[in-house]
């Protein structure tokens, strides 16, 4: 378990994603490190249930590798398209004018 001082700062609600998102400073007395954390809940959820998940994710990114990591969210995959695998036909008006002549 981790006995860690949390901070949250600047915490907000974003709409779009309609989540609540804050920067949390963890410590834990030699070290502390800032962290970007967010939870998806519906904009009428209480300030104390909000920073409890806030701080419950500070805590459970803190406890993993230290550094920049990007997250990725799960989502449907796009269906892959089938290339052409015969050239698309460039209309040359020339050729067709010659054919019309002949």
């Amino acid at each position: 378990m981790i006995t860690a001082k949390v901070e949250l700062n600047n915490v907000f609600y974003n709409a779009a994603n309609q989540s609540f998102e804050a920067l949390a400073t963890v410590s834990d007395g030699t070290a502390s490190r800032k962290i970007a954390c967010a939870i998806d809940a519906p904009i009428d959820m209480s300030f104390e249930d909000a920073a409890a998940g806030l701080t419950t994710h500070a805590l459970r990114r803190y406890a993993g590798k230290p550094g920049l990591a990007s997250h990725r969210i799960a989502g449907p995959i796009a269906p892959q398209r089938a290339g052409r695998t015969v050239p698309k036909p460039v209309f040359d008006a020339i050729a067709m004018l010659r054919q019309l002549a002949a």
